[in-house]
This record gives C-alpha cells, structure tokens and sequence, in this order.
C-alpha cells in the first residue's frame, strides 16, 4: 500500500503542516535508491519518502546541496534538506552546517537545527563527544535539554538492524528509538540508500518529533553513507 495521507486541519499550539504527527507513534523512512550513484559512483541529493506504518506516504524530503560539495565533501557536507507534506507544501527545513568529524576528537562537534514551518526554529540535535559510541543531545527551540540519543559501539554493529535509542535526560527510561533496517545484501552493498524506522511515544511534544525526523537524518548521513560504513 502506498497511498498519500492526507494532513489534518490546524491544531492549536502545533506548528503548520505538523498536525499529522500528533497521531503517530512510529514512521518509516525509505531513501530512494539513485542508480548514477550505484552504476557511476557519483554522489547525487538525498531523497526520502516518510511513510506511516500503513505505508501512506506522509511526507517527503529532498537534499538541496550543490555538486561540488556532493563530490568533495561526501558525507561529511553541510546540507539543507526540505520536508514536504503531499501537496508540496514546505513543512519541515533541516539545516546541518559544515563540520569535521571524528570519533577522537572533541572538537567541531555535530549540530543540527530543525525549524516548522521554516524560519520558525524548533529545536537541534548536538551531537556529545565519546571516543567510541554515537552520544546526541535532544534540545528545544530554547536549547534546553530534553532528551538523550544514544547508539552503539561507532555508530554500527554486525547485526542487520542498528538501533539508537532515544531516552530522558536521567538515562533511566528508554521512550523510542532510530532504527536503521537492513535492506538486503545488493542494495546495501551498491547503494548507500537506507530504511529506517523512528519509535516515539504518542503523546510526545510534536515538535520533538520533527526534531527526531532531523536527527534520523543526521545518522544517515554520518554513520550510512559511502564511506561511513565499515
């Protein structure tokens, strides 16, 4: 099934084009597989289909970026990724700015900002250093903590599925998590195109979940794209 769901009327309080997220727990996202990339090796815009469990499509998203820093910069690029909803209305703008990475030193850490509708900032994801695990900071448009995003061991494991947990600030309670799913040895081993599954609770600030929305994103670009992955 892979039907278009249509958004709700405005809700107060919930930013516009956002009203759809207050009734899911749990969302789909597919990056769509680019065959120049996989036959050429030639680095092209992410783009993803955000789907519900039905697999109604409910959003869309596309990577602006130009071609130089696709090829010079790979994985490692700034980038403005846009989140439709089905009628091509911009709901959701993700801004990541240009940093180095590594797992051994604490300087220019990752950050993401998230902003719905755009120019209206919601919260970011800053990433926390640790020398061997994938540690994210969850804050709100205030930039106050509010939840922790945790992964495994660098950021991958031998297992098919890789889980990074979202849980509070206390590390007590685990309330979701990002999944990447594996999608079978010839995509996986030719594409850098991903699934992955978002977990949170139903009633979870919905701006929270927009900023989850960005923080898969991120993942995907750090941890699953060529040349991250060991």
């Amino acid at each position: 099934m892979n039907t278009y769901q249509v958004p709700n009327p405005g809700l107060p309080g919930c930013p516009p084009g956002l009203e759809y997220l207050t009734q899911v727990d749990q969302l789909l996202i597919k990056q769509k597989v680019e065959f120049i990339e996989a036959l050429a090796g030639f680095e092209s815009n992410n783009k993803y289909e955000v789907r519900n469990a039905m697999g109604q499509n409910v959003f869309y998203a596309v990577e602006e970026n130009d071609c130089l820093s696709r090829q010079c910069c790979g994985p490692l690029r700034s980038f403005t990724i846009k989140v439709l909803d089905n009628f091509g209305q911009e709901v959701i703008t993700v801004t990541r700015p240009l940093k180095c990475m590594s797992c051994f030193f604490p300087c220019c850490l990752q950050e993401l900002e998230v902003q719905a509708p755009p120019g209206n900032t919601v919260g970011y994801v800053v990433q926390q250093w640790h020398p061997f695990s994938p540690k994210f900071i969850i804050e709100n448009e205030h930039r106050e903590a509010v939840l922790r995003l945790h992964g495994p061991f660098c950021g991958w494991s031998c297992l098919p599925d890789v889980d990074f947990e979202i849980v509070t600030m206390d590390e007590v309670d685990k309330i979701g998590k990002i999944s990447k799913q594996w999608t079978g040895l010839l995509r996986e081993a030719f594409t850098d195109a991903d699934n992955f599954g978002i977990q949170f609770p139903m009633d979870l600030d919905v701006k929270m979940k927009a900023v989850m929305i960005g923080a898969c994103f991120l993942v995907d670009f750090m941890f699953f794209e060529s040349g991250n992955q060991p």
